[in-house]
């Protein structure tokens, strides 16, 4: 096994000494101030376009004459690499050092972000922002690992809770902030911003390096098989999850996409096992307490990112709000992202069990889901306002607290990988979970349109209909029947609506239920080990070597 190694700053200095992650940066607040302000803001940039760039869809399609498929891998072209090099990034920054890799990611996503500004037509959009999402992989991974390796202790859990909190502030302002651009000066300048703030981070890169030591992986190499296989078996994935509600879930190609990604994850396992210096190190997983910290982004994009993605749209069909008013609702769900993080990390600093406030989270998720259903065309936002806020405080209450306890328990030298791997199955879970809704949407509301739009004359065809309504279009559809019956037809898919985004409710509530169970027999077993194992577990791998 690699030993771990304290690099010193590149203009000479003994390391420090004492902890691990510990720094001279320590002796120095200025310079950790500056190493944490420079991750915030490339992190901001990364949610913000993630949830912001499908507001400028629109304007991007009238600008450039793009057709349905491609214009939607503006958005998809982004998560696809993101979620394919995540783990890949966390690894090469283990080898090559944290600060180079974030560096090198932020650089491409500036220069892709430049270039999606400057592009021509849909295609070459397309092919920048599949750039961005590789740049944007590594800042997440390596930023993570970067504050795991300048911060301990309390300042580290507040450098994490800043972290979650700034990522859930970048989701909640990215479509806001892209409308207001997009109407004001022109679609472009959503791409150019993120290009002038990553070069803000890019000018105080050269001092962060020369005031952060790193503990990296003395003598590895970058596994370019093990790579090249998880980025294969991560795209066939991905793909298969953004295609599936296009060509059907039960299509050849999806199930083709599907199986492929399981052959090659079986394979990646294989030649993972053999690697002298494998991209990703099989026996972190087979600590369950880090795999049970994994596991609650997960729970968290089942119970919260599903409602932050579809809740909108409920309601506007249902509660007849209009897209401003809904807005404005949906701040009772992100508030609790934006004030938890910090309020989870004083906490702890007052001795609350980091381990309590993640069940908490994980039960407000269970409950939020749960009581949401109250929602109804006639309910008071009043009674549902409480159901939001729970179910934001789930999501917020773990956003930053789970990365820092997850990359505590690994080595230091393997802290890239160990975030890259818990950020693949953040933004995994996220396109699962969401493609998981919208394909049971789909379906709830087809087997309730052929039940009921018989009784509709001239309705249409019934998986059609569904489609439409399931987008949030009443419009089209009761323009097809008449004019006389159009407002009884109306009612029938509202209420259609109303009965499948419940009935999906209550199986998010059970998904997350179940991860909740899991997740706590993960950290029993881990705590029923005997003496020994529990020491190995809690020294070994930070004393590797």
């Amino acid at each position: 096994m690699s030993t771990q190694t304290e690099h010193p700053p590149a203009g000479g200095g003994a390391p420090a000494g004492g902890e691990p992650g510990e720094s001279a940066a320590k002796g120095n607040p200025p310079g950790r101030t500056l190493t944490l302000l420079t991750v915030l803001l490339a992190v901001f940039v990364v949610p913000t376009s993630i949830s912001g760039t499908a507001v400028a869809l629109p304007d991007i399609g009238a600008d450039t004459n793009a057709g349905l498929v491609p214009l939607q891998w503006v958005v998809n072209a982004f998560n696809v690499a993101f979620a394919c090099f995540t783990l890949a990034w966390g690894s090469i920054a283990d080898i090559i050092g944290r600060v180079r890799a974030f560096a090198l990611g932020a650089g491409l996503y500036a220069v892709a972000s430049l270039g999606s500004a400057l592009a021509g037509d849909v295609l070459m959009l397309d092919v920048a922002r599949a750039l961005a999402g590789l740049g944007g992989a590594a800042i997440f991974s390596c930023g993570s690992a970067i504050l795991s390796t300048v911060f301990d202790g309390p300042a580290r859990g507040k450098a994490f809770a800043l972290f979650g909190t700034v990522a859930g502030i970048g989701v909640a302002l990215g479509p806001s902030l892209s409308g207001a651009l997009v109407q004001g000066v022109g679609w472009r300048w959503v791409f150019a911003l993120h290009t002038i703030a990553l070069g803000l981070v890019l000018l105080a890169v050269p001092s962060i390096a020369r005031r952060t030591h790193e503990p990296r992986r003395e003598g590895a190499r970058v596994d370019v098989p093990g790579s090249a296989l998880f980025v294969l078996a991560m795209f066939l994935l991905t793909t298969a999850i953004v295609q599936g509600s296009q060509w059907g879930w039960g299509s050849a190609g999806v199930l083709a996409l599907f199986a492929g990604a399981v052959l090659v994850l079986a394979v990646f396992t294989a030649v993972e096992k053999r690697r002298a210096h494998p991209m990703l190190d099989l026996s972190v997983l087979a600590n369950r307490r880090y795999l049970a910290l994994c596991l609650v982004p997960v729970a968290a994009s089942f119970g919260f990112v599903t409602m932050l993605t579809y809740l909108p749209s409920y309601l506007t069909t249902v509660s007849g709000y209009s897209s401003g008013t809904a807005g404005l609702i949906m701040v009772l769900l992100t508030l609790p992202v934006l004030v938890c993080p910090m309020l989870a990390a004083k906490l702890v600093a007052r001795g609350v069990s980091s381990l309590t406030l993640i069940y908490v989270s994980l039960g407000c998720l269970v409950v939020g889901d749960a009581t949401l259903t109250l929602f109804g065309e006639h309910v008071a936002i009043l009674v549902v306002a409480v159901p939001m806020l729970v179910t934001g405080a789930g999501m917020g209450l773990s956003a930053g607290l789970v990365d820092g306890q997850a990359l505590e328990i690994v080595a230091p030298e393997k802290a890239g990988m160990a975030a890259g791997f818990l950020n693949t199955l953040r933004l995994g879970s996220e396109a699962i979970a969401v493609a998981i809704y919208g394909s049971l949407l789909a379906t709830l509301l087809a087997s309730r349109m052929r039940e009921g739009i018989g009784d509709h004359p001239g309705a249409g065809d019934p998986v059609t209909v569904a489609n439409e309504v399931a987008g949030g279009n009443l419009t089209g559809p009761a323009g097809a029947v008449d004019a006389s019956a159009r407002a009884g037809f109306t009612d029938f898919l509202v209420r259609s609506y109303d009965s499948a985004f419940h009935t999906i409710l209550w199986i998010l509530t059970g998904i997350c239920l179940v991860l909740f169970l899991l997740i706590g027999g993960l950290v029993r077993a881990d705590r029923n080990r005997g003496p020994a194992a529990a020491a190995a577990a809690a020294t070994g791998p930070r004393a590797a070597g």
